[in-house]
C-alpha cells in the first residue's frame, strides 16, 4: 500500500464518526473512495470538509453515537447501560444537547480503553461537540 494511501486511511480512521454525525452518505462515499488505489490524504480532506460543512442531522447523530456505543455495550455494567439510554432518549427528546452524550461516552472510554476511539476527532473538536441540539 502506498504512503499516500495509509495516511488517507489514518485521517479517515481519526474523522468517520464526526463524518458519520452529519452524513451517512457521505461517510459512504468516503468509504468508496478509499477503495482507490489513488486515495490521497488532500482529496479524502475535503471530503471531510464538505461533509462537516452539513447542518446537525438528528438522526444522523444517533445512528452515530449508537455505533460509538457498540465499542462499550458488552464491557459496561448494567447502570452504565441504562445511563446511556436514558442520555439517549433525553437527546431525542431535545432534552439535552449530543456533547452531553459524548461527554459520557468518553467517561466510558477513560474506563475502557479503545486506542481507535481516542484518536477520534468526534471527542477532541470541541466546537462540533458544542452545537446546538439538532
Amino acid at each position: 500500500m502506498n504512503t499516500q494511501k495509509k495516511a488517507a486511511q489514518k485521517l479517515w480512521a481519526e474523522n468517520k464518526y464526526l463524518v458519520l454525525s452529519k452524513s451517512q452518505k457521505i461517510y459512504k462515499e468516503i468509504r468508496e473512495y478509499l477503495k482507490k488505489d489513488t486515495a490521497n490524504p488532500d482529496e479524502l480532506k475535503l471530503l471531510i470538509d464538505n461533509a462537516l460543512k452539513l447542518d446537525e442531522n438528528k438522526s444522523e447523530i444517533i445512528n452515530t453515537l449508537q455505533h460509538i456505543w457498540g465499542y462499550f455495550k458488552n464491557s459496561a455494567d448494567e447502570d452504565e447501560k441504562t445511563h446511556f439510554f436514558y442520555l439517549m432518549s433525553r437527546y431525542k427528546e431535545n432534552k439535552i444537547y449530543k456533547n452531553e452524550v459524548l461527554s459520557y461516552l468518553s467517561t466510558l472510554l477513560k474506563k475502557y480503553p479503545n486506542k481507535y476511539l481516542e484518536a477520534s476527532t468526534i471527542f477532541n473538536k470541541t466546537e462540533e461537540n458544542n452545537a446546538v441540539m439538532a
